[in-house]
């Protein structure tokens, strides 16, 4: 994934004509042009203290939510030199809290009962028809964002851009949609 290469080039406009313009209209896609140009800048500050790529990816997304509230709480006089600061001092507080990501394997992370996986499954047709009833329990943002996460490998970005969520809301459906799902399966193999 080309997380932090440009695709389109930002419209040029100057620093402070971005930021005036945030201020006073509040609109996230002025934000977004601008934090777009340092995003490069931020994820190699991120990469050089956290030392883990998805680890950095995050905090670039984390720094993108605290720029909304503090662009406006501060008066910025050079926001490349402001975001950088803004930036190592975050990752400086993620590794002083302890909310460094610690290295784990695969197998703790992936499922490892057999009826998740149906393609292990010899019955994978049942399986497979468990799992469609299963997801129609689910709440429709549940529903919803379990299916373009994982069945149509959207990252959450994407999820919240098509439903219109917020980032937090895709998060909790998504774990909360997991977690339903498999207490359905479960009892439905029982």
């Amino acid at each position: 994934m080309n997380f932090f290469k440009r695709t389109v080039k930002p419209v040029n406009t100057d620093d402070e004509a971005l930021l005036d313009s945030y201020r006073k209209s509040g609109d996230l896609a002025v934000l977004g042009n601008l934090f777009e140009q340092y995003m490069p800048l931020v994820y190699g500050v991120c990469l050089k203290y956290l030392k883990d790529e998805e680890t950095a990816k995050d905090a670039v997304m984390a720094i993108f939510e605290e720029l909304i509230i503090k662009v406006k709480q501060h008066e910025i006089k050079q926001f490349r030199g402001w975001v950088y600061v803004l930036s190592r001092n975050y990752c400086l507080m993620q590794l002083r809290s302890g909310k460094r990501m610690e290295a784990i394997s695969l197998d703790e992370v992936m499922e490892n009962t057999p009826f998740l996986h149906p393609e292990e499954n010899n019955n994978k047709e049942e399986a497979l028809t468990a799992l469609e009833r299963c997801m129609q329990k689910l709440t429709e943002g549940q529903r919803q964002t379990v299916n373009l996460f994982y069945l149509e490998e959207k990252c959450y970005k994407e999820v919240a851009e098509i439903t219109g969520y917020t980032m937090n809301d895709v998060k909790s459906y998504i774990q909360n949609g997991k977690r339903n799902l498999k207490i359905c399966l479960e009892k439905n193999r029982e």
